[in-house]
């Protein structure tokens, strides 16, 4: 038996790559996001364990202007297209954030863990602190952000602030990487907090909305949130399932990767 290095829990796409876990490539998802250039936002809805934040930490890799990615997507799909490659990889300024945290029993509970993430948000950017491209009303938003001190309109406001600081910064529009963002929702609908958490992610989701600062945004969860939709008023939003889907082929595995699979660990059906 082939003894391979199987990344169990490890859902950072560096760290896979650059230990050299065993890895099914699913890169071709960039250039098939990227053929949509009229789609301003993508939801992805897959059911747990279905790859989602794998995914998405593969996009930020790719495209973050922070990193050089071009070592850990060596031998992948995506680098045999030399030319979208020098267009967009490590090219925009890109916000990779997860609501899986937002968590309680009660409403103020799960208000402060949201605080929690945004402020950690918020710290990955310090150095937008110092730019001199970006406004001081807007350091100062920061600044409360990052001290969870921020009132609730501000955090409302914060992924709109943190595209228009990024664009200010780069001078480049940014890709907005959301991940599973219907968490929120459904612990808040397990717990009776429903109403108020709908407010704040409504004012949060703002970001997907008319924003000159955002490029495209993708979007993912378990849930499509059909009850007082949280992306009411998205403009070119394509939302993509199970059950009806062009990007089945990147989240979970076909039946010819299952078989690669199997092979590559010398197990016979």
């Amino acid at each position: 038996m082939n003894w391979l290095k199987i990344p169990v829990g490890v859902s950072d796409f560096g760290e896979i790559r650059k230990n050299d876990y065993y890895y099914i490539d699913k890169s071709a998802l960039i250039s098939d996001l990227l053929k949509k250039a009229g789609t301003k936002v993508t939801l992805i809805t897959r059911p747990r364990r279905f790859g989602k934040t794998l995914g998405m930490s593969m996009l930020e890799h790719f495209f973050d202007i922070r990193k050089d990615s071009k070592k850990v997507f060596e031998g992948l799909e995506i680098v045999k297209q030399t030319k979208l490659c020098e267009e967009w990889m490590n090219q925009y300024p890109t916000i990779f954030v997860s609501f899986r945290q937002v968590d309680g029993l009660d409403f103020v509970g799960a208000y402060g863990m949201l605080k929690m993430v945004i402020s950690d948000l918020f710290k990955e950017h310090l150095y937008l602190l110092d730019s001199e491209n970006v406004s001081d009303f807007d350091k100062e938003i920061m600044k409360q952000l990052l001290w969870r001190k921020a009132s609730v309109i501000d955090v409302k406001g914060s992924l709109i602030l943190l595209t228009r600081m990024l664009k200010s910064h780069y001078g480049k529009q940014v890709v907005l990487l959301m991940d599973e963002y219907d968490v929120p929702m459904a612990k808040a609908n397990n717990h009776g907090y429903y109403k108020e958490m709908l407010d704040v992610m409504k004012g949060l989701m703002q970001a997907l909305k008319d924003n000159s600062a955002l490029s495209f945004a993708v979007v993912t969860g378990c849930l499509r949130i059909a009850k007082e939709s949280i992306f009411t008023g998205t403009n070119n939003f394509v939302s993509d399932t199970i059950t009806d889907s062009r990007l089945s082929e990147y989240f979970g595995f076909t039946q010819e990767e299952v078989d690669q699979i199997l092979e590559n660990f010398d197990v016979k059906t």
